[in-house]
């Protein structure tokens, strides 16, 4: 048999940096393994909410997002062109993935990962260890190799259905005119589905458009036509490095390991399916199932689940009521009024999609949304 280590991590996005973070905190020889060499682009909008930073400093690490400035708003349109604009409970930032991740990853090789790059192609899970491709062996391994992740597949679990699968298309332009500010706008004509525009810093905006996957082809012309009839001010021929990605939603998540096979983040399905947001989520699942297979090898996926149940199993089922809801257009046109006019809904609606927030009775009165009365179980239900 060839090397040998306590976890192998496969992927070093944020979930992969924080999986070997956390498991070099438990005191584990770790080998981090990814496809490509870093610095590398990775498709996203490149958001960082302040909860993405309370993990890291939970792991050490300080710096993600030194020289980017931080954005203290957040705009959203809703589908019928009611507008919120508020100031966020605590700043954003935008930083390009090219540096954010590659930052992680100095991180995560700085407390003592191994890095190396290497396409994992196939999966042996014995009694006693994991063989990746046939030389690598582990007492865990830890899949964050994303949407189209291997170790997911090794475990049999096919990629999400349409609608709970997204597509969006992602590319850098001019930043709009006005204050720093995160601006999403929502589409009446395509829901649910929405545009985005997040500064920099340097003159320039990440922008993008997505929207969910409905049983017919998305074309590259369709997803640019729509963000240039989501964001007027931006010409698609201003857009550079263009790249489409897909978005699993957590709507629809596999079991999250067997034995000594543990998934996190995309590869988890852990992407919010109300705003798309899926750094926060990669963290704290990377951080949890690094913990998990370092401190228990042989069970690390029991010890995962219970962990994640623990940290994110009430949200998730509330993300997912509120992505039910807002199926409905006028359910978010509502959410805008009622946010514009109070600012604790603004704020629980934020958390609800940039971290690890819930539904409670009081935004769900304030929304008024007279949904009928299976709907109105379904909300007290995931309230409680």
């Amino acid at each position: 048999m060839g090397e040998r280590y306590d976890v192998v991590v496969v992927g070093a996005g944020p979930a992969g940096a924080a999986a070997a973070l956390a498991a070099r905190r438990g005191g584990a020889r770790v080998l981090l393994l990814d496809r490509y060499d870093f610095p590398r682009d990775k498709a996203c909008g490149d958001g960082i909410a302040a909860h993405a930073l309370d993990v890291l400093a939970e792991l050490g690490v300080t710096g993600a997002v030194d020289g980017y400035p931080p954005l203290p708003a957040l705009r959203l349109v809703g589908p019928g062109g009611g507008t919120v604009a508020r100031a966020l409970p605590r700043p954003a930032y935008t930083v390009p993935r090219q540096v954010f991740d590659a930052r992680l990853v100095a991180a995560a090789v700085a407390a003592g990962a191994e890095l190396r790059r290497h396409t994992v192609r196939r999966v042996e899970v014995r009694a006693d260890r994991v063989v990746l491709d046939g030389e690598l062996a582990a007492k865990a391994v830890v899949g964050a190799d994303g949407a189209g992740s291997v170790l997911r597949r090794a475990l049999g679990h096919p990629a999400n259905p349409d609608r709970h699968l997204a597509l969006a298309i992602r590319g850098y332009a001019p930043a709009l005119p006005g204050p720093p500010e995160q601006l999403i706008v929502t589409s009446s004509a395509r829901w649910p589905a929405y545009a985005w525009s997040f500064p920099i810093g340097d003159g320039r905006a990440n922008v993008g458009y997505g929207e969910v996957l409905r049983g017919e082809p998305l074309t590259r012309a369709h997803l640019l036509d729509r963000l240039a009839a989501l964001l007027p001010g931006t010409d698609p021929a201003t857009v550079t490095d263009l790249r489409a990605h897909h978005l699993p939603l957590s709507t629809h998540r596999p079991p999250p390991g067997r034995g000594r096979v543990v998934l996190a983040g995309d590869a988890l399905s852990l992407i919010n399916p109300f705003t798309g947001e899926g750094i926060f989520y990669a963290l704290r699942s990377g951080a949890l199932a690094g913990a998990a297979a370092a401190a228990d090898p042989a069970r690390a996926a029991r010890r995962y689940a219970d962990s994640l149940r623990g940290r994110l199993g009430t949200h998730l089922r509330h993300s997912s009521a509120a992505a039910w809801l807002a199926r409905r257009r006028w359910v978010v046109d509502g959410a805008v009024r009622a946010a514009r006019r109070d600012d604790r809904v603004y704020r629980s609606v934020v958390e609800l999609g940039l971290g690890d927030g819930r539904l409670d009775a009081r935004t769900l009165a304030m929304i008024g949304i007279g949904v009928p009365a299976a709907a109105r179980g379904v909300a007290r239900r995931a309230a409680t």
